[in-house]
């Protein structure tokens, strides 16, 4: 995409695609000299270092960087504030939009849902599943990232044992659905615990174990894995810190004691 001469002006697809690299970036990575930001950018027809730049001014808006005294790199413009403040809105219909320009832009879409299973049929069923596909990578990436690719319980950094957990499941809320603040990174098992509310966090963010699991037939590794669980601090992310009006949904209407 050829820059025009002079022209400073980020669009609005531009800032889409800037603010996905943001969520989708490790910190470490987000300097010009990322393979992936010098391709993006000459797509972009920006520098890398403007592209970076513009990445890192969303996490001056981020709350969770703002208490670590994180500054901005450049001028956050309100066209940045904005866009942030309507992903805190409705994050699912951002993140859409956001997976979208960043297809349109490189040519690469999200990869086929593990459940698809049937052809879709007509362009209506076509286009639920392609945004289905854009906001489920979205935010298990955003989440993932957030939490250094770790298990928030365990610390287990393996990425296929990882999952990114909705806290309101995602058939409850379709505005949340992409929201990172609504997700915790938790290993397969933590992660089907917290799920079917046989865990849950407190409001110091501490694990409380079901009475479910304290009564059942305990083995060694039951207590050891799931047992010792209760008191557990939840560790928290680089970014995207869990919503409390999320666990607190999830304490009332998830958990089973």
């Amino acid at each position: 995409m050829a820059r025009m001469p002079g022209r400073v002006h980020w669009s609005p697809e531009e800032l889409l695609v800037a603010f996905r690299l943001y969520c989708r970036t490790p910190f470490g990575r987000l300097h010009q000299r990322n393979p992936e930001i010098v391709e993006l950018s000459g797509r972009l027809g920006r520098t890398p270092s403007a592209l970076a730049m513009k990445a890192c001014n969303f996490a001056s808006l981020d709350p969770v960087q703002r208490a670590r005294d994180i500054k901005a790199l450049g001028n956050v413009s309100q066209a940045d504030r904005g866009l942030w403040e309507r992903f805190q809105r409705n994050p699912e219909e951002v993140a859409s939009e956001a997976e979208a320009a960043y297809a349109a832009v490189t040519g690469q879409d999200a990869p086929p849902l593990e459940t698809e299973l049937e052809p879709p049929e007509g362009p209506s069923e076509v286009w639920r599943i392609v945004r289905t596909r854009r906001v489920q990578a979205f935010f298990r990436d955003a989440v993932l990232i957030s939490y250094e690719n770790r298990c928030a319980l365990s610390e287990i950094a393996v990425p296929d044992l990882l999952n990114a957990s909705h806290i309101i499941p995602w058939k409850v809320d379709v505005e949340r659905r992409a929201d990172p603040r609504n997700g915790i990174a938790l290993n397969v098992l933590y992660d089907r615990t917290f799920d079917r509310g046989l865990i849950t966090f407190d409001t110091s963010l501490r694990v409380v174990v079901s009475r479910r699991l304290r009564n059942a037939d305990a083995s060694p590794l039951h207590r050891h894995v799931l047992l010792d669980l209760d008191g557990r601090k939840l560790r928290l992310p680089k970014r995207f810190a869990p919503d409390p009006e999320a666990l607190a949904y999830h304490r009332e209407h998830v958990f089973s004691d």
